[in-house]
């Protein structure tokens, strides 16, 4: 359901973003054209500053679109930047919503509403899933665990200990026997006494 979605939020920004710009350029061209001036501004500053704030929101929602353009075809949650516009869209159409209610009229509001609903959706489904995905059972255990094969009880119904390493020498062995003084390898040198004569 995911993928559907995405397709169709991506084809709405699109149709958006070219809406926006053919719009606010064609008002720039009425405005150059007629003349006109309000409250005393200059008209070639007004049609120059609705053509490129045309072209910047017609932009804007193109690159939305490209977004979820991107999550459509490789099927994966959009992260870092793409993200980021996703929930600014959803939030430009809220409040553009909010405008069109009483200015433009229901039908409007309701179309704002809507696409706003899909973006939201859209996020939610690809978080949804992949939390899913990390919670889901028979997951391999994380680095760090004891292996199963060592859990495992043997025949006997006994669970093997691990095997522990063998441990250095640390010294000479102590004699079996306490009382046997240790005996040393060099034999032991007696000197010979000189014999003395009596005067």
């Amino acid at each position: 359901m995911r993928r559907p979605v995405a397709w169709v939020v991506a084809v709405v920004l699109f149709v958006e973003g070219l809406g926006i710009a053919a719009l606010n350029w064609f008002m720039g061209v009425v405005v150059d054209r007629q003349d006109m001036s309000l409250a005393g501004l200059d008209p070639d500053v007004m049609s120059l500053s609705s053509k490129i704030g045309g072209v910047v929101f017609g932009l804007y929602f193109a690159l939305c679109g490209l977004v979820a353009l991107l999550v459509a075809i490789r099927n994966r949650a959009p992260a870092g930047f793409g993200r980021v516009l996703l929930i600014s869209v959803a939030v430009v159409h809220g409040l553009l919503g909010a405008f069109v209610w009483g200015l433009v009229g229901w039908r409007a509001f309701l179309f704002m509403v809507i696409v706003l609903g899909l973006v939201v959706l859209l996020l939610m489904t690809y978080d949804r899933e992949e939390g899913e995905a990390r919670t889901a059972p028979g997951a391999g255990p994380v680095g760090g665990d004891t292996p199963e094969s060592a859990k495992t009880p043997d025949a006997e119904g006994t669970t093997p200990e691990p095997e522990t390493a063998a441990q250095p020498d640390s010294g000479p062995k102590k004699p079996q026997n306490e009382a046997e003084e240790p005996q040393d390898d060099v034999p032991a040198l007696t000197a010979a006494v000189p014999a003395t004569t009596p005067l």
